[in-house]
């Protein structure tokens, strides 16, 4: 009886160790990822600050209205709240049953490893129902891969949309949709992976991938074309209102944008963020920085828009975008650890 007691210590013990390491890598890519961030945002203040004087840099940070730019804060939680039904459809045709207010924590989660390469650390979330429901994590990764999908999807339509609608850049935003695409056709056509598998499925130390591989196709069966289409309904306005913040942060620092130029600020958000995705880069880090501020520049250069202003915008807009985002997804990471254990 002692011993079985010992065994059970023991195997407690190990348990809490992995839970420790899993814990620390997650806080330090988040970390990481800030501190890259950090950087970058002073690497556009010095241009700034090169181009146009500490002064006046100093003096347009100080006349940010706060008004506004709470605005953009609250339109961006609101954009990621919007989704939560989509996430919900996905477990429920999975016949995954997690309390709702459990799910909703968890979901939120999965937005601080946003700033992990193609946004593939949202698989956190499959970790963490697995520890709190003992599903399997090959049964709920296909809804983090139709999440993902659908995110992109939303993007692509909102920046089409607006591309055509300002006539600008038609061509560069219908390329890089395309090729965002691509990978994606992988994940949901069954096809390339039956080849990998017939190819190497002898291979015994990829026998457990395949097997995975198996369960996850299994599962994308049960989501269907429907949960694609229904998340559309979600996802597209959801992204049009996270890019309005952009329009917003425009307004605080004293750029009078009229509401007929709120479509030039929308395609400049996504175009942006399209470009950032498709570099691979975590965070999109120097790539989105960059064609965001190139654009506000080209844009709106007319109308007051100097560098200094408009890196502002920039690191302002990244921000929201980076730093809002991991602040409440990572809080809500950090409070799922507990179903971890």
């Amino acid at each position: 009886m002692e011993m079985e007691d010992e065994s059970l210590k023991d195997i407690k013990e190990l348990a809490e160790e992995d839970y420790r390491k899993r814990v620390k890598k997650v806080r330090y890519v988040v970390t990481g990822i800030l501190a890259a961030s950090t950087a970058m945002f002073i690497i556009i203040g010095a241009l700034a600050i090169i181009n146009e004087g500490f002064t006046k840099f100093i003096s347009a940070l100080l006349s940010i209205n706060l008004f506004y730019y709470l605005i953009s804060l609250a339109l961006v939680f609101i954009a990621y709240v919007m989704r939560f039904p989509k996430w919900e459809l996905y477990l429920r045709k999975l016949r995954v049953k997690i309390n709702r207010a459990k799910n909703f924590v968890i979901y939120l989660s999965m937005y601080s490893m946003d700033v992990t390469p193609g946004r593939w650390g949202r698989a956190v979330v499959s970790y963490t129902i697995n520890r709190l429901s003992g599903v399997k994590f090959a049964k709920t990764f296909p809804a983090v891969v139709v999440d993902i999908f659908t995110d992109f999807i939303g993007f692509v339509i909102v920046c089409l949309f607006f591309a055509f609608l300002v006539d600008k850049y038609v061509i560069e935003a219908v390329v890089v949709s395309g090729i965002l695409m691509v990978p994606f056709i992988f994940f949901y056509h069954r096809g390339f992976f039956s080849y990998i598998k017939r190819r190497f499925g002898h291979v015994r130390w990829l026998r457990k991938a395949f097997e995975n591989g198996d369960m996850y196709f299994e599962n994308n069966r049960l989501l269907g074309g429907s949960a694609y289409a229904n998340s559309l309904l979600y996802t597209v306005p959801s992204m049009f209102i996270n890019a309005l913040s952009l329009y917003f942060i425009i307004l605080s620092f004293g750029i009078h944008l009229p509401l007929y130029y709120i479509p030039e600020t929308v395609f400049i958000f996504t175009i942006s963020m399209l470009l950032g995705m498709i570099s691979g880069i975590p965070a999109n880090l120097g790539v989105t920085d960059a064609v965001l501020l190139g654009l506000l520049l080209a844009f709106f250069g007319g109308r007051g828009m100097t560098f200094g202003i408009a890196s502002l915008v920039t690191i302002f807009s990244r921000i929201t975008n980076i730093w809002f985002v991991q602040i409440f997804g990572s809080a809500a990471l950090f409070y799922s650890f507990k179903y971890w254990k």
